[in-house]
């Protein structure tokens, strides 16, 4: 789990980021990142029901991704809000692939110092 104040939850917040936010896509992630004027980053997860009807389904792949930005954060540029986007493509990968391609798409985004 993420730490409160790093987590985005705000519906203005995600919207704005959505609405203003750039784009970085890969095989089956995406992100959209808006800068903030904050010192710490946030983030939101976002698994639809196109990637699985069913919520434990949703809810791995949610975890899963969680525990790669907890590990692949101390090593970001500060200062931005993040919403990760999946595609239907990521259903039935491991773990390993997964952070595969969202440190891909963090690399594509320029958010490694």
């Amino acid at each position: 789990m993420l730490k409160k104040y790093n987590r985005l939850a705000k519906t203005k917040d995600i919207d704005s980021v959505f609405k203003y936010g750039k784009n970085n896509f890969s095989n089956f992630l995406g992100a959209k990142i808006l800068d903030n004027q904050l010192v710490f980053n946030r983030f939101a997860v976002v698994v639809g029901t196109k990637i699985s009807k069913k919520a434990v389904v949703r809810n791995k792949i949610k975890r899963q991704i969680r525990e790669i930005i907890k590990q692949e954060q101390p090593d970001f540029k500060t200062g931005k809000d993040i919403i990760i986007l999946t595609l239907p493509a990521i259903f039935n990968k491991k773990f390993a692939d997964i952070r595969e391609d969202l440190i891909k798409v963090f690399k594509k985004a320029r958010l490694y110092k």
